[in-house]
């Protein structure tokens, strides 16, 4: 396994989805994990929106869907009682073909990530250690550590460091990890319980600075719960569920009959100075980890890991000048930075000690958010930011344009037409031309000419409500962003912005 394209450190699944977008293209990759085998404990629960229809590139979301469970609601409780009740069901039907909240743990998900990868001929390499690295001229040569033992060279491309908090390939680029941890010290648990209510909705209780969240997935009363530890040894003592705060707990009535597996952690925020290092890549929590808030983590890993897939590809394969790879700091570095910032404020608001903060939370939050989400243009936006549907890249080196509401970095705006949508398009990882209204011949030309996939939507009022501007040009990058909005002067911006980029070549890719 020497000579490869790409050797990808860490199995979870931001490598993993790293490793099946690439292979997808045509990549040859590497992936090598120092654990015996996939996780069985996991923190992780939500698989958002903007995740599914990525995995719809690979035929993956309708699987995902099926192995994991729509949480129809969530309901906010306040000492013992029931103070609101959110609906989750179709929240965002008008912005995404996956208007819902997908509940699927990380264990569940990486084994179905894992088995797909083996489909596409790639075996994770367990109990195998990234040692050290050196970057040779056109080549990462690393030192990695077998199974039994012994050490073994292997040359690639490139490096992908998707190997979590304590990432050893960060640690040996020399970029920094700023930020800080929580005080509290947190608990995931895997249980079978009874007596809360409805049994098959979430819900989040709190009772003065103790708060519990409680999931239920798969199989009848069984529920995943994350709350805090009451301990003054924090992590200096092993701890077990009888350590668990149970005020939140005892105000839901719920009963727990068995504790499956039970693990403690510390909550970090935190983002790397460096996402991009010559040859080497941060991706995942290597590159940042911020509280479980929303459940933006592992999504976060993810989109990281299909936003350098492309990237990679077309450099590797000759098709884009390997400045490209640049723009992969440029759009996740503040788009992390952003998350960061925004998980610790909600975070912080669940956690706060104090009379004034348990007042907040158990009546003013719960009365304001079951009025709020009464209105369609609350319930949206809610959707919008935890779907991961709101992430853009407007300062981007590769946005250029803008035409009424839409800009370029936006996220393609999802319309539902019929039986089919125009998301249907963006199942190949290419470059694509979209032009809502019509399409001059001299486009067609220029797009045939190039290489470059087109579709032409005759125009409707719909697409007005959305934001598109009649006879617009949006180039569509491979993971569904835009990259050039064209009012005028179409085949001359687009020439333009293709010799700017240096990716004439990278239109002509098919997958």
């Amino acid at each position: 396994m020497n000579n490869i394209d790409v050797l990808i450190v860490g199995a979870g699944p931001t490598g993993l989805v790293l490793a099946l977008w690439l292979t997808r293209q045509g990549v040859s990759v590497r992936i090598i994990d120092k654990s015996q085998g996939p996780g069985e404990t996991s923190r992780a629960m939500a698989v958002q929106a903007r995740t599914l229809e990525l995995y719809r590139q690979l035929d993956l979301a309708e699987e995902t869907i099926e192995a994991g469970y729509k949480m129809p609601a969530m309901n906010m409780w306040a000492k013992g009682k029931p103070r609101a009740r959110i609906p989750l069901e179709n929240a965002g039907k008008d912005i995404s073909p996956y208007p819902f909240v997908l509940v699927l743990p990380q264990d569940r998900h990486e084994k179905l990530l894992v088995t797909r990868l083996e489909t596409a001929g790639v075996v994770v390499e367990r109990q195998t250690e990234f040692m050290s690295f050196r970057e040779e001229g056109e080549q990462i040569v690393a030192t990695i550590k077998t199974p039994g033992g012994q050490t073994e060279t292997c040359t690639s491309t490139y490096l992908a460091g998707c190997d979590g908090a304590h990432s050893p390939v960060r640690h040996q680029i020399g970029s920094d990890f700023e930020g800080g941890t929580y005080n509290h010290l947190f608990y995931v648990a895997d249980v079978l319980a009874s007596g809360v209510s409805p049994a098959n909705e979430g819900h989040i209780a709190f009772d003065k600075s103790d708060f519990v969240l409680v999931m239920p997935y798969g199989p009848e009363n069984q529920y995943r719960l994350i709350g805090t530890v009451e301990s003054e040894e924090g992590d200096k003592q092993q701890h077990s569920f009888d350590d668990v705060s149970q005020r939140a707990i005892s105000g839901l009535g719920l009963s727990i009959k068995q504790v499956n597996w039970f693990s403690t952690y510390r909550v970090h925020h935190r983002v790397t100075n460096h996402f991009r290092h010559g040859r080497a890549f941060l991706l995942g929590d290597a590159a940042h980890v911020h509280s479980p808030a929303g459940g933006q983590g592992m999504n976060t890993g993810i989109a990281d890991a299909i936003n350098l897939a492309w990237k990679l590809s077309a450099v590797i394969k000759a098709q884009a000048p390997e400045t490209l790879l640049d723009s992969y700091e440029a759009e996740r570095k503040g788009f992390a930075h952003q998350l960061v910032k925004t998980t610790d404020r909600v975070f912080t608001f669940i956690t706060a000690a104090g009379g004034f903060a348990d007042f907040v939370r158990t009546h003013i939050a719960p009365s304001i958010a079951s009025q709020a989400y009464r209105y369609e243009r609350v319930r949206e936006y809610l959707f919008r930011v935890i779907s991961q549907t709101t992430m853009s890249y407007p300062d981007s080196p590769l946005s250029e344009g803008k035409a009424g509401e839409i800009s370029a970095g936006d996220r393609l705006p999802y319309i539902a037409m019929g039986e089919t949508d125009n998301y249907a398009l963006l199942r190949k990882i290419v470059w694509q031309l979209h032009i809502y209204g019509t399409a001059t011949e001299e486009v067609r030309n220029w797009c045939d000419r190039h290489g470059v996939e087109w579709h032409v939507f005759p125009w409707q009022d719909v697409f007005e409500k959305k934001g598109f501007k009649q006879d617009t040009a949006y180039l569509i990058r491979p993971d569904g962003y835009i990259g050039l909005v064209v009012t005028e002067g179409h085949v001359e911006r687009l020439s333009a912005y293709v010799s700017r980029l240096g990716i004439q070549r990278a239109l002509l890719l098919r997958h």
